[in-house]
């Protein structure tokens, strides 16, 4: 190192420019005007032209997959009679409620074995009959949260079902 090269300090956010050097000493001055005193191994030569020519190279990010399992809709259980048998006129009100507590129960097993995460149940709007069933169900269940999907309770056709 000789006077008017330009330092920096290794473990430092300081430069500047060296105005003297005794022994193994270097004094240089800041660009605020401070001067300072540093061994020579703690200062490393600030050269301009070690990087002018370097080739900086931009290489992409990495793009991250996700696994299949998480681009899956939730699971739909529609509760509604009609569309599980093919002649409901032929049921009891008693009958009816009985099947479709079934289903459910099946359903909820079948998600339980395959690690289903989120299951909607609709069962629609009407005199609550079914919407009570469901709940009372779902309350008698372990491991599972569920909420209704609208505001108000009793204005909601479906309930959403994630399994914890």
């Amino acid at each position: 190192m000789k006077i008017k090269d330009q330092v920096s300090v290794i473990d430092e956010n300081l430069s500047g420019t060296v105005t003297s050097v005794n022994g193994n000493r270097v004094i240089f001055i800041d660009d605020h005007g401070f001067t300072h005193s540093f061994r020579k191994d703690q200062l490393v030569l600030r050269e301009h032209s070690l990087y002018e020519n370097l080739q900086l190279q931009k290489k992409p990010e990495p793009v991250k997959t996700k696994s299949k399992k998480h681009h899956k809709k939730h699971f739909v259980l529609d509760l509604h009679f009609g569309k599980m048998v093919t002649h409901p006129e032929r049921y009891e009100s008693f009958e009816r409620l009985f099947i479709q507590k079934e289903k459910l129960l099946e359903t909820i097993a079948y998600c339980r074995k395959n690690n289903l995460k989120k299951l909607e149940i609709i069962h629609g709007i009407g005199d609550g009959t079914l919407q009570q069933m469901v709940q009372e169900v779902l309350i008698s269940q372990t491991g599972l949260d569920f909420r209704n999907t609208a505001i108000l309770h009793h204005q909601s056709g479906s309930v959403m079902v994630e399994f914890i």
